[in-house]
């Protein structure tokens, strides 16, 4: 094992902010909890060959015309005529084995778009938060936590998030240097860490998706461990980590 050297993990808040953290050098961890990367580390644990994000319902709608599958959400709500929308369940069924999907959401895959550039773009969630957290350590590279946010402003759940990784990477190498951003988000998570589905309860989005009967993804999307799969973008292309 290589010896461990003092790497930086830092925070951005949203994809907005991306241009000033922006690092060539750092690997970003794309976070959008609830849903898209969740949803898309369900789709490669359930067979998903790759997933190509992009930006746009219209690009998306080009990629479905073609024959593809596609999935396309705004506001949390799918997008008529698709065949998925951002919901982990839509990407457990034997049709997305081997295949692959075009998907636009609300911001994570805005997310994946401002970043595609950077020396290298993985997908967390907490449901792979232990194989991904173990990789970066492995790494030992500078880290930028890429929160989705909503619409471009802060949002409380991949903030934790982004807190609950911070606290992790610390438990594997305590010599992190961490950015003002993290060290602010770990003690959220510290807070919030034996009850995170009762402190997000507040939580815009939470209520958003509440309101729309969608309890069900928020419960998978909080449990951690569900997947070893990392996604991870190669030339514009999602696709699973080979390890």
């Amino acid at each position: 094992m290589s010896e461990q050297k003092e790497i930086k993990v830092d925070a951005c808040f949203s994809p907005k902010l991306y241009p000033v953290y922006k690092d060539d050098e750092s690997i970003v961890v794309i976070i959008d909890v609830l849903r898209a990367t969740s949803a898309i580390c369900t789709a490669f644990h359930h067979g998903a060959e790759k997933i190509i994000p992009v930006a746009t319902v219209e690009e998306a709608q080009r990629y479905k015309d073609s024959g593809m599958l596609a999935g396309a959400e705004r506001d949390a709500v799918k997008i008529p005529g698709f065949d998925f929308g951002n919901s982990p369940f839509d990407y457990m069924g034997p049709e997305i084995e081997g295949k692959t999907i075009a998907l636009t959401t609300t911001n994570g895959t805005q997310a994946i778009d401002v970043s595609k550039d950077a020396y290298k773009v993985v997908v967390g969630a907490f449901t792979n938060i232990s194989s991904l957290c173990d990789w970066l350590i492995a790494q030992n590279r500078n880290v930028l936590l890429l929160c989705s946010g909503w619409k471009n402003r802060f949002n409380l759940e991949d903030s934790l998030f982004a807190g609950a990784v911070t606290h992790e990477l610390l438990k594997r190498n305590p010599k992190i240097n961490l950015g003002d951003g993290c060290l602010a988000l770990r003690y959220l998570f510290q807070i919030a860490e034996k009850t995170p589905a009762r402190f997000l309860a507040k939580a815009s989005h939470k209520q958003r998706l509440w309101k729309l009967g969608l309890k069900d993804d928020i419960r998978y999307c909080l449990q951690t461990d569900m997947t070893d799969v990392i996604p991870v973008l190669e030339n514009g292309v999602l696709v699973k980590m080979k390890k």
